[in-house]
């Protein structure tokens, strides 16, 4: 071979069209024209034949607009087995046209209204389900045929993917070059050749004028897209505390287990005492969906995997601190529905939210009122229904009792199964903010919003007493009867 066949060169630019031998061969008949672009493709390797024929030899591209690109990208595995069943998604990407879409611009006012589709049809579902951003692609060609023998599409090989999408990102794969060594590229002849080949990034250097100049377009772009995305979103949230301090809760119903009947559901409320708040929107209820048990281990588990959001305020009215706050409670029931629509209570329970920011797992036992007799049980099971409180904050304290003592003698329960509920708290304060309030005010802060740490370091004191007097009974136990007796005489 003539060493001057051995190396070839090619600058080339985004979309630039190279031709192959082929195609050269290809539409210089016209017979072989079907469409547009090929007639254009003739007319000008006419012309190039004309100037004296094509500079490149080895090296061509396929634009944007070529067949090979729509082919490749259809025809692209995510494995290199022979036996690979394309899936799901695979097959819906395969149908999406990424490349070159028409999108028409959108309202400000319809984009505002219309933020959620609740009908969508088939053909939204297809083009919005899937990863469909506008794409354009250019590949870089080698043709690594054998000497004399060019123009032959078996051995056409993909040497570099340029892939620009509507956000601005380029791709190129493989990476340019730079200190790395060449690639390579194996053919499985009888010479076994290798083609060692680089890519080199050979744009101009941006001046520094129209650098800060494209930097300025972006900051008034930029700035444009937020004004946009703050007139569709609106200014309607809150710009500070409500309070002194602040709480939010985020719920997950997880499961119920241990309950006598299936499909269950949880009907569940937050009660707020004096000096707490919720923003007028906040929702203090919900109800989650009807969940079929599964067997685990010796128990019919419910998972619901319910979210529920809590926000509240509170406002500390004595700064003293000497009277401890109440604190919200979620009031919870379960409840199992049948194939007849009837339902039954299958328990009663609360829960006191958490005090301490971060992840809370807690797992609550229920109960049921229940009647004494055989006619009871009998109603339960053929007709549903069972006895239900009136008021359910009966589980605690009635919201509605004054006196001094509560007295259930005669009220006859049962013990169910369990809910178990995972909550992360966040807690925000405004001396948070303060980075030159004192730590003795902090600590008062956390005291104060945290009602339970306060009561918490009172029962730590008693378990500390216990656990001294347990000790010294222990002591006094594995002393000698009669140095016990001695001693006890003596005193």
């Amino acid at each position: 071979r003539p060493p001057a066949e051995e190396e070839e060169e090619a600058e080339v630019r985004w979309q630039e069209k190279l031709f192959s031998q082929f195609e050269v061969d290809l539409y210089q008949n016209e017979s072989a024209c079907q469409t547009p672009l090929d007639l254009q493709y003739r007319e000008e390797i006419l012309k190039l034949e004309k100037a004296g024929g094509r500079k490149n030899c080895r090296i061509f591209t396929y634009t944007d607009r070529d067949r090979f690109t729509n082919l490749e990208e259809l025809c692209q595995r995510v494995t290199d087995s022979d036996h690979e069943v394309p899936s799901y998604l695979a097959e819906r990407m395969a149908n999406v046209r990424r490349r070159r879409q028409d999108r028409r611009p959108i309202e400000a006012s319809s984009l505002k209204s219309k933020i959620i589709t609740w009908e969508p049809s088939e053909e939204f579902i297809k083009n919005n389900h899937v990863i469909n951003t506008p794409v354009q692609t250019m590949y870089i060609m080698g043709d690594l045929g054998p000497y004399g023998k060019l123009g032959h599409r078996e051995y056409e090989r993909v040497l570099c993917t340029i892939k620009v999408d509507g956000n601005g990102v380029m791709t190129v794969k493989p990476d340019f070059t730079g200190t790395k060594g060449p690639y390579r590229i194996e053919l499985d002849e009888e010479k076994r050749e290798v083609w060692k080949y680089t890519i080199e990034n050979a744009s101009v250097q941006v001046q520094p004028e129209e650098e800060e100049r494209e930097q300025r377009v972006f900051r008034d772009l930029y700035s444009r897209h937020k004004e946009c995305l703050s007139g569709l979103v609106g200014s309607e949230f809150e710009s500070s505390l409500c309070g002194n301090e602040r709480l939010k809760f985020i719920l997950f119903s997880v499961s119920a287990q241990g309950y006598e009947y299936d499909n269950l559901y949880v009907h569940f409320f937050v009660e707020l005492p004096n000096q707490w708040s919720s923003p007028a929107f906040q929702q203090l209820s919900g109800v989650t969906q009807t969940c079929a048990t599964k067997a685990v281990g010796w128990d019919n588990v419910a998972y619901f995997c319910y979210l529920f959001t809590l926000d509240m305020f509170f406002t500390q009215g004595d700064e003293s601190g000497d009277s401890l706050p109440q604190w919200p409670v979620l009031y919870f029931e379960v409840l199992s529905l049948d194939f007849w629509e009837r339902y039954r209570v299958e328990g009663y329970g609360s829960l006191v939210l958490p005090a301490f920011p971060g992840l809370h797992v807690l797992t609550i036992p229920t109960w049921r009122p229940v009647e004494l007799g055989t006619v009871a049980e009998l109603r339960r099971f053929f007709i549903g229904g069972s006895p239900e409180l009136e008021d359910i904050t009966y589980v605690r304290t009635p919201s509605a009792f004054k006196g001094e003592r509560l007295s259930r003698l005669g009220f006859r329960t049962k013990t169910t199964g369990s809910v178990t509920f995972r909550l992360y708290c966040l807690q925000q304060s405004k001396a948070f903010l303060e980075t030159s309030a004192p730590r003795q005010r902090m600590q008062s802060v956390l005291d104060r919003l945290g009602g339970s740490s306060q009561q918490s370091s009172v029962y730590s004191v008693l378990e500390a007493f216990q656990r001294a007097r347990r000790r010294m009974q222990e002591a006094r136990e594995s002393l000698p009867q009669d140095l016990t007796s001695t001693s006890a005489s003596a005193v």
